[in-house]
């Protein structure tokens, strides 16, 4: 069985990941997000991104009230803690994989992965206009058109800002 442990404390990143990488289960605490989430919807994010396809497991570190009725209204089942023992956790990861509706040939999609302005400056840019005429057109900084294009190219897996044109190119 193959499997990859990351951790991220920023929810974007952990929601792309999920979307490239069409796990059989994740597993999270949430607990992390507790002081820093602006409005407990931001958690639906990662739902979006599981979608049906993917179980996700949530485990509690300390206990947070809001969260887990969020969760639980979204549709998980329990909410685990993180004392389970080995045995317990191994039982509880078996029972989600034996539980996971099987995985269709055709890819489930969800929501974009870039955002209606990302969409219209990467089609600016790459229709090579300048960051002055993006932020010009955009009512925008320059500083806040370089955000975007860093943004844009972490979401589209772009290590640098010419391998966008070059396979573009190549095609």
């Amino acid at each position: 069985m193959a499997f990859s442990i990351v951790e991220t404390d920023n929810l974007l990143l952990a929601r792309e990941k999920i979307i490239q990488w069409r796990p059989n289960l994740v597993i999270a605490d949430f607990t992390s997000f507790a002081n820093s989430l602006h409005n407990i919807q931001q958690l639906s994010s990662i739902y979006s991104a599981c979608g049906k396809s993917i179980r996700l497991m949530i485990f509690n570190s300390i206990r947070h009230e809001k969260i887990e009725e969020y969760c639980l209204s979204q549709g998980s089942h329990a909410i685990f803690s993180k004392s389970l023992s080995l045995p317990e956790l191994y039982a509880a990861i078996q029972t989600q994989l034996s539980s996971r509706p099987p995985f269709y040939s055709k890819r489930q999609y969800t929501s974009p992965l870039l955002t209606l302005r990302e969409e219209r400056i990467l089609k600016l840019w790459t229709d090579e206009a300048n960051n002055d005429f993006i932020a010009s057109m955009m009512g925008i900084s320059t500083k806040t058109v370089y955000t975007y294009k860093r943004n844009i190219r972490m979401k589209l897996g772009i290590n640098n800002r010419f391998s966008l044109f070059i396979e573009q190119h190549q095609q």
